[in-house]
């Protein structure tokens, strides 16, 4: 039975913050579905809120950290990059501000559409020169998030996850390195935040059916290590499947590309993820199923890569969890 922790974010934003008083925190008008409005009512003293105007945010955020400041600022995922890009850019990424930009409902953890749904998110942020991209999957690595975007030297983005999550790893998030969940000699399968969990649930049936997985969850996409994505897909016979919450351009799968060609590899590719399309709303498993991001799309994927027919379907997958709604009673938890 696998632990659910409820909010873990609030309450390692709030112990972190307190032992380190230059830390701020900021919020968009998003500050309940953030997790951060225990932190504002208990400590208003390091509580910024600067209403629906991310533009306004980004460069008030670039001058705080010219002031000796590390801020945080808090809401979707969308608001961090689409509206104030260039803000982003002039006054977070070019002068290397310690500025730490949590993104929350990254990809399809929302039934709030395309307007709310982060899903080039990955592939806008790394091309930013000084910019790390970092993605939460699970609880620990939630706890951890904090400290770690802190570490960075310079502007950081992160995906991070809200609400109940479940505890898949019991060792902490460290940057820059990718956890080997698995270690099977036929297919490498690489994936990053609620895919892992995915990957996870297929590992027993693709085991049981003789199909043997070399796992990799990355929880640093930027820089990306390509190194060793290299030396895992020439460890295993038949290619790699990468799956991510997220369009299949510019995100993982296309990091996997660009280092096997880069290599020389001949190795077969198969990238899951959003294929050049906005996704609609929908619970978060109806959406992983219709766009091809859950266990059955990644165990077909295999079928394919290995040319192997597992008899796998989703009786025989690990349950699915059924997640309630953040907040019924406030429209902001879309």
């Amino acid at each position: 039975m696998v632990e659910m922790v409820n909010r873990p974010y609030a309450r390692a934003f709030e112990d972190y913050a307190l032992r380190h008083p230059d830390v701020l925190c900021l919020s968009a008008d998003l500050t309940s579905s953030c997790e951060i409005d225990g932190f504002r009512d208990r400590h208003p003293e390091q509580f910024l809120s600067m209403g629906m105007a991310e533009q306004n945010m980004l460069s008030f955020a670039g001058g705080l950290g010219l002031a000796g400041f590390r801020p945080f600022l808090h809401t979707f995922g969308v608001f961090l990059y689409r509206r104030p890009y260039d803000q982003l850019m002039a006054s977070v990424a070019y002068p290397r501000r310690k500025v730490r930009l949590m993104g929350f409902l990254p990809g399809i953890t929302t039934p709030g559409g395309m307007t709310h749904q982060a899903i080039e998110d990955v592939a806008v942020m790394r091309t930013i020169p000084n910019m790390t991209v970092l993605e939460t999957g699970d609880a620990t690595e939630v706890e951890g998030i904090v400290e770690a975007a802190d570490s960075i030297d310079g502007p950081v983005y992160c995906r991070v996850l809200r609400g109940a999550i479940p505890r898949l790893f019991d060792t902490p998030f460290r940057v820059g390195q990718m956890r080997v969940l698995s270690e099977g000699g036929d297919v490498l399968v690489v994936t990053a935040g609620i895919t892992t969990e995915e990957a996870i649930r297929a590992r027993g049936a693709l085991d049981a059916a003789g199909v043997s997985v070399r796992h990799l969850h990355l929880g640093t996409l930027k820089p990306f290590d390509a190194a060793q994505i290299l030396d895992h897909a020439a460890s295993v016979r038949h290619g790699v499947v990468t799956l991510e919450n997220h369009l299949v351009a510019g995100g993982i799968g296309t990091m996997v590309a660009e280092a096997m060609a880069e290599a020389g590899m001949a190795k077969r590719l198969i990238r899951l993820g959003l294929q050049d399309t906005y996704a609609h709303g929908g619970s978060r498993p109806y959406l992983m199923r219709h766009y091809g991001l859950d266990a059955l799309a990644l165990v077909r994927a295999i079928e394919r890569l290995t040319g192997q027919e597992t008899g796998i379907d989703e009786a025989a997958l690990g349950e699915v969890r059924v997640e309630d709604v953040h907040s019924a009673v406030k429209a902001e938890a879309l």
